[in-house]
């Protein structure tokens, strides 16, 4: 797997050797006007889907805990910023690994899939909570955010959105929920009953329609997401500390619940559980659709 390509001279730009966590996260460092971590992630090797697998959750998992407790190269250059890009020319992510709920359903194993959920909520929690005070995080949308992937993007700091982006829920189609945290972080931006409206009706949000109701931060045309990640930091940099005590404070005031998330879970679970003949049919049938689209987009 390839290196970030080198940006355009925006700023004074270099790099660091790249770091190989595992085979779809890749790291980099780059040194724009302050210190960041560029981390991509790649589609799934077996299925072609951009999808958050058990094994991608852990490696997640993974960069969070390097930038947390740092050594070698990321201790001599502590990260500041962080950016979350995925390589998928189309999706940012479709999301959480249908084939690997469908086969814990049939197989009655539902301590697996709450293993699988629990992973995610520490996740998500992880990075909503534990490096306000220290370091921005980052996404970079330039496709589909769907699912667990609109998650993600929702759990970092600050949201860049190329304007063909777009983003939704689609759980709900058979007969689930998000499993982890969208709730509590749509709430935080949009209110409650707005979150439970953009989790249950099962439409498809544009990167502008985001923008208008405050979920994405900044919007930019296709393929300028990278200059506009440069200008960012570039930006905020200038008045990074109090910039960061203004953003730790955001989040003591809307702090992520940890205990409605591991609720959350547990619903979940029951309700994956429990799924119909035609619920099931249906994930099928989105889990055909999707090997389609990953097999015409290879």
């Amino acid at each position: 797997m390839s290196a970030l390509p080198v940006l355009q001279n925006y700023l004074s730009t270099s790099s660091v050797q790249p770091i190989q966590f595992s085979r779809r996260v890749v790291t980099e460092n780059r040194r724009l006007a302050s210190n960041v971590l560029w981390v991509r992630f790649s589609p799934d090797q077996e299925s072609g889907l951009q999808n958050f697998t058990p094994a991608l959750v852990d490696e997640f998992q993974g960069v969070l805990d390097s930038i947390r407790r740092p050594v070698g190269d990321m201790a001599a250059l502590p990260t500041r910023y962080t950016v979350i890009q995925s390589t998928h020319p189309d999706y940012f992510s479709v999301g959480g690994d249908l084939r690997f709920f469908r086969s814990c359903i049939a197989a009655r194993d539902d301590k697996r899939l709450r293993q699988y959920s629990m992973a995610c909520l520490d996740l998500m929690h992880g990075w909503s909570t534990r490096l306000k005070g220290e370091s921005t995080s980052i996404s970079l949308v330039q496709g589909r955010a769907l699912g667990g992937g609109f998650e993600m993007v929702l759990s970092t700091d600050y949201v860049i959105a190329e304007e063909r982006s777009s983003f939704g829920f689609p759980e709900i189609m058979f007969g689930l929920f998000p499993c982890t945290g969208a709730m509590g972080l749509l709430a935080s931006k949009v209110g409650a009953r707005q979150a439970e409206k953009m989790m249950t009706n099962k439409r498809i949000y544009s990167a502008a329609e985001l923008y208008e109701m405050g979920i994405v931060d900044e919007l930019c045309d296709d393929g300028k997401g990278e200059r506009a990640v440069e200008r960012y930091v570039a930006e905020h940099s200038r008045r990074q500390k109090a910039l960061l005590k203004v953003q730790a404070s955001r989040y003591r005031t809307a702090p992520f619940n940890y205990d409605e998330g591991v609720r959350v879970v547990e619903d979940w679970v029951e309700t994956a559980m429990s799924l119909s003949a035609e619920e099931i049919r249906t994930m099928e049938m989105l889990i055909l659709m999707q090997s389609r689209d990953a097999v015409a987009g290879g």
